[in-house]
């Protein structure tokens, strides 16, 4: 499926940069929210707070490049909330870090591919091969869990760690033969011809989960109306962005500085959503269980700490 784009609708970039400051600041009677979001495609859903923000609050969105720095943005509070992978989530509460899972933010956005000259054409073939994977990623447990679905392991291929925002430069430059990718990168490979589909990874007990929101597991508790105010302002957002992907993918072109090209390959990939009910938090738990199994952490996090749900419930009970 491709969407119809216009360039008139791309929007005019703007920079932000992460400045050190209490967590919740009120000026002038108003409260600023301050939203940590990855540099990625399927993290675009802040950059439509905007016009969803009732009277009385700013919301002014940070942006970070891989997903352990925007959680430890949460933890050390110099965020108000956090959109990254479920799997940095998973990996702070398991250390017992105080980050808690407050709703969903995107599903899919992630893909695998390959060089487009490589004898690569399934999962199988990623053998002996040098695949990018970024270490504590969504993706990486994603591409592990299919590695041993077909009888292959980590052992079976040679990973390199690259940010996702280099790695379809490395595959055009022919440093790896193929990533695990995080939208819009298997986009920008895919439009300019450097790169092919090897496999979008949904196929596992994980299903399609990726990026959530989170905050400081005492903010729930302590400041329970500003979480309501974030849930419907990222509720009403992400709806919207999904109901109009001509301005999802305008946004994303801004914001991410990546050609309307690549960006219309990598919207019809990316789910944005805010809900996160009981099949989300079975797929959550399934995960972590992979990572255990895998080592990437050394315990099973607190599921009743790591899950404050209540909210996103009660808001899906009102429509």
């Amino acid at each position: 499926m491709r969407y119809s784009f216009s360039r008139r609708q791309v929007l005019a970039g703007m920079g932000a940069s992460l400045i050190a400051a209490p967590a919740i600041v009120r000026a002038q009677d108003t409260t600023v929210i301050r939203v940590g979001s990855l540099k990625l495609i399927h993290s675009i859903g802040p950059y439509f707070y905007e016009r969803f923000t009732p009277a009385g609050y700013k919301v002014e969105v940070y942006p970070f490049e891989s997903p352990t720095e925007g959680k430890n943005a949460v933890v050390t509070q110099s965020v108000d909330f956090g959109m990254f992978g479920v799997a940095a989530g998973l990996l702070g509460a398991a250390a017992g870090e105080p980050v808690s899972l407050i709703a969903g933010a995107c599903n899919k956005g992630m893909a695998i591919i390959a060089g487009k000259d490589a004898p690569i054409n399934s999962i199988k073939d990623l053998k002996g091969k040098k695949v990018a994977i970024w270490p504590g990623s969504t993706q990486e447990v994603f591409t592990l869990e299919r590695l041993r679905m077909e009888g292959l392991s980590i052992k079976d291929i040679t990973p390199v760690r690259i940010s996702f925002s280099e790695m379809h430069l490395a595959l055009a430059r022919g440093d790896i033969d193929a990533y695990s990718g995080a939208e819009p990168a298997p986009g920008v490979s895919l439009s300019t011809g450097v790169g092919k589909l090897v496999e979008y990874p949904y196929g596992t007990a994980m299903g399609g989960l990726n990026m959530v929101l989170c905050t400081h597991r005492e903010t729930p508790s302590s400041n329970p109306e500003l979480v309501k105010v974030m849930l419907s302002i990222h509720r009403k957002a992400v709806e919207y962005a999904m109901a109009n992907p001509n301005e999802l993918a305008a946004m994303a072109v801004a914001k991410l500085g990546q050609k309307l090209e690549a960006i219309e390959r990598s919207v019809p990939n990316v789910e944005l959503t805010w809900k996160f009910g009981a099949n989300e938090i079975r797929q959550a738990k399934t995960y972590a269980e992979h990572m255990l199994e895998l080592r990437q952490i050394r315990t099973i996090p607190d599921f009743d700490a790591f899950f404050q749900t209540q909210l996103v419930d009660d808001l899906s009970r009102q429509l």
